[in-house]
């Protein structure tokens, strides 16, 4: 399959569609931080790290969130990163969408229900993903930290983001972050649940269709010499 175009477009390329789709893919990914915060099964790296410092200062969970990507923006100014409307967006969208999310929902009552929590959250997070990154209007404040590390290092994106992820999970842990089997899920799923969910909701450029898969070439009639 041919790879997917993520580089950001010009918000005037249909923004009655792009638009919408960034900012309920923030609402919902900040949701599903909430559903596998409640599930108390582990949380992944970032939010392990959001947690540990709710737990050490008065500060919300949103707050904490809008506040770390501010700080993670700033990163980008030596490595030449520059901010989009979905930048601005993902801050400030998933920091109030998580908080309201967090509000609403009930504490689950039972090992079923966290585990089905979890997986929900988890499953929501992938299509969450794809939605906002496939607007294309602009990378998040995490995202571009790797790829503006990845550009100035030469080393690959699969390696800064291991390095960057594995650095903010033993902060959050050692500040007492939840870790537990929802963080290894996470880690296994939210890459092939990103990707699998993309092709249906990536904005292509104009002329620019979804790739389609060649058929097999019919076969040979067998000799009957």
């Amino acid at each position: 399959m041919a790879p997917i175009d993520l580089r950001p477009l010009p918000v005037t390329h249909h923004p009655a569609r792009r638009l919408p789709q960034l900012l309920g893919g923030l609402a919902l990914y900040g949701t599903s931080m909430a559903m596998q915060i409640r599930a108390t099964l582990g949380l992944n790296p970032w939010d392990v790290l959001h947690e540990g410092l709710t737990r050490q200062t008065p500060l919300g969970f949103g707050l904490v969130t809008a506040i770390t990507g501010v700080v993670v923006l700033l990163l980008w100014i030596p490595l030449r990163q520059r901010p989009g409307i979905g930048t601005v967006a993902n801050v400030l969208v998933i920091a109030v969408s998580v908080d309201v999310a967090l509000a609403l929902l009930p504490v689950p009552d039972g090992l079923v229900a966290r585990i089905a929590l979890m997986v929900g959250g988890i499953v929501l997070n992938g299509v969450a993903s794809a939605a906002y990154v496939g607007a294309r209007l602009g990378p998040g404040p995490r995202d571009g930290l790797m790829t503006g590390l990845a550009a100035r290092t030469g080393r690959s994106l699969r390696l800064v983001r291991t390095g960057i992820e594995i650095t903010v999970l033993a902060a959050g842990w050692l500040l007492g972050g939840t870790v537990g089997v929802g963080t290894v899920l996470y880690a296994l799923a939210i890459g092939p649940l990103t990707q699998a969910f993309l092709p249906f909701l990536v904005m292509r450029e104009p002329g620019v269709s979804a790739p389609r898969r060649r058929r097999p070439a019919p076969r040979p009639p067998a000799s009957t010499a």
